[in-house]
């Protein structure tokens, strides 16, 4: 297969079995969608979406938000981890919405990436998923998967972006990163991967990564 008909191959397969993508964080509006996004880094979607109804209940919007302190934060985020953190860049950010932003969360890469605890991986995903404009969020997951494709030989997120960028059309971009991620979780993922399951590393896959493979098998 060429690059172009792997990359197709991809696509296609994705399609199939991913043709919805709802996104995974529960949120009603950019800023509930930005809050989720930043809580959810080294922690499962699953898990912020039982702890962001709690603190959406006190506060959904920067100017609430603001009204808590930062420990009041910290105390209901706790269970998602790195909650001193994360709290304190929720805190910070909700404070520059209303102070540089009249409260909105800007439509603006740059300005998103300023906020506390808001980096360019946030920033991607609040673009795509809240106002549909084209980016391609590359967590290690998407990074792992792109590797193990052989459409990567990036040491890093930020090279795996470039990638994926460069080889997929753009008008797919933000329904693809989600489909990446629904596949990687189902089929590919880090620990307790089988690669007979695995249909599109199987087929197109990176030929160390699969003799890797079968070398442990034996």
């Amino acid at each position: 297969m060429t690059k172009a008909e792997k990359v197709q191959f991809v696509i296609d397969t994705l399609e199939e079995l991913y043709p919805e993508t709802p996104i995974p964080l529960d949120h009603k509006d950019p800023y509930t969608l930005l809050i989720a996004v930043l809580m959810s880094a080294q922690s499962t979607d699953a898990r912020v979406n039982t702890i962001t109804p709690l603190l959406f209940e006190k506060a959904n919007n920067p100017y609430d938000m603001v009204k808590l302190t930062v420990d009041e934060i910290r105390e209901i985020i706790k269970p998602v981890g790195l909650s001193p953190m994360k709290s304190k860049g929720i805190h910070g950010l909700s404070k520059i919405l209303i102070e540089k932003h009249h409260g909105e969360v800007p439509v603006d890469m740059e300005a998103l990436e300023e906020l506390p605890a808001v980096g360019h991986k946030t920033a991607s995903v609040v673009m795509s998923q809240a106002f549909n404009i084209p980016a391609f969020p590359v967590d290690t997951h998407i990074h792992r998967l792109m590797y193990r494709w052989n459409l990567t030989n990036g040491k890093n997120v930020a090279q795996t972006e470039k990638d994926a960028k460069r080889l997929f059309p753009k008008e797919l971009w933000n329904k693809l990163h989600l489909q990446i991620i629904y596949y990687g979780r189902e089929f590919s993922p880090a620990r307790g991967w089988k690669l007979e399951n695995d249909v599109i590393t199987k087929t197109i896959g990176r030929k160390s990564v699969i003799d890797d493979y079968n070398k442990k098998r034996v």
